[in-house]
């Protein structure tokens, strides 16, 4: 099983795209802790509180720009000043919900964004490497109980799964267009369900659940019979870092897309993860709350990690009473308890790649 190796990110360059958003926070905290030179590049958290700032994750960062990806200018002339040599963009509008509220915002921030950097990494002459993180949900999804397969057709109900589509074939036109003339290795990654400490967005049912059981109040699960992968934030950024390793080396069939999802056993229904939630938690009580004018959602969706385990040497490492553990502990241990949550993060993620780290 393959780690990220600090050896190869000390001293390497990385702009850092939504780095004040939940999993770009955990991403340039770990980037730090390698050696890594980081600059991000997000517009300022939309949460309160939020987990970029209660870790000071700006602290050790050769730059942070808050700023709009939709601005291409402003995308290019960042990119310039931080000469990176690997461009991991993570800004996103990142949810499902909200994409129907605002599909034009929606649009202009996951399909022009990922344009912008595109087009800015490719007429500078120092990135090497391009990694553009798009969603399990970018899939046509068919309400099937097979696993979707990096080679299953691309689609998406709603405006956000639409956009995350969209932007993986902005990817592969790109790639197949201009990054090989200006030596630069392009992949995109989608990544299961995503929880861990430190989420606060708006309708995420870690978050909700969290929000409801420090209020000591009923937690309302809209969709309990939704079927999810669930995996801790660490799995995929794990992930991330693997493939930017195998591109930079020039790895063959590592400039195209790859799933990141867990284990089949971490694949089970929003009821069941709130139920294992409230449990480790040791109180709290669960509410259905139907919404007759609910906005469509999937009901199943699973992903095919065959690819990574065969390319890349990558496995999911913490099965899901581990996944849960370590959630709901870092929620305790700063929200309740008072830790840091930036020691939190750090002792988690140097937990996750220690032999400590097995389930």
């Amino acid at each position: 099983m393959r780690f990220p190796n600090p050896t190869f990110w000390a001293g390497k360059r990385v702009f850092l795209t939504g780095h004040t958003g939940f999993k770009g926070t955990w991403l340039a905290l770990w980037l730090q802790t390698m050696g890594a030179e980081v600059s991000g590049y997000a517009l300022a958290p939309d949460t309160t509180p939020a987990l970029f700032t209660l870790t000071d994750a700006a602290q050790g960062m050769a730059a942070s720009t808050l700023a709009d990806i939709r601005d291409a200018a402003a995308v290019a002339a960042a990119l310039a000043a931080s000469q990176a040599e690997i461009v991991l963009h993570l800004a996103a509008q990142p949810l499902v919900r909200a994409s129907y509220s605002d599909p034009l915002g929606t649009y202009a921030t996951n399909v022009m964004g990922t344009a912008h950097v595109l087009e800015a990494a490719r007429r500078t002459n120092h990135v090497k490497v391009v990694q553009v993180i798009t969603t399990d949900k970018c899939y046509e999804n068919r309400e099937w109980l097979y696993p979707y397969r990096e080679t299953d057709r691309l689609g998406g109900h709603d405006p956000y799964s639409n956009s995350k589509a969209c932007a993986e074939l902005v990817v592969s036109s790109y790639r197949a267009c201009f990054m090989a003339e200006a030596g630069i290795h392009l992949a995109s990654a989608r990544a299961g369900n995503v929880i861990g400490g430190g989420d606060w967005a708006a309708d995420r049912i870690v978050p909700d659940c969290i929000r409801a059981l420090t209020a000591s109040q009923a937690i309302a699960i809209r969709n309990p019979h939704a079927i999810r992968p669930w995996q801790h934030v660490l799995e995929p950024l794990a992930g991330y870092l693997v493939l930017a390793e195998a591109q930079y080396a020039g790895q063959a069939n590592t400039d195209s897309g790859f799933n990141f999802g867990p284990e089949p056993s971490n694949v089970v229904s929003v009821g069941t993860l709130a139920e294992a939630l409230v449990a480790r938690w040791g109180s709290g009580v669960l509410q259905i709350a139907t919404d007759p004018h609910a906005v469509h959602e999937a009901h199943i969706l699973k992903l095919d990690i065959s690819k990574a385990r065969a390319l890349l040497d990558w496995t999911p490492r913490w099965d899901f009473a581990k996944t849960i553990a370590q959630t709901a502990d870092w929620y305790r241990r700063v929200l309740l308890t008072g830790e840091s949550a930036r020691a939190v993060c750090l002792e988690q993620i140097d937990c996750y790649t220690s032999s400590t780290g097995k389930p």
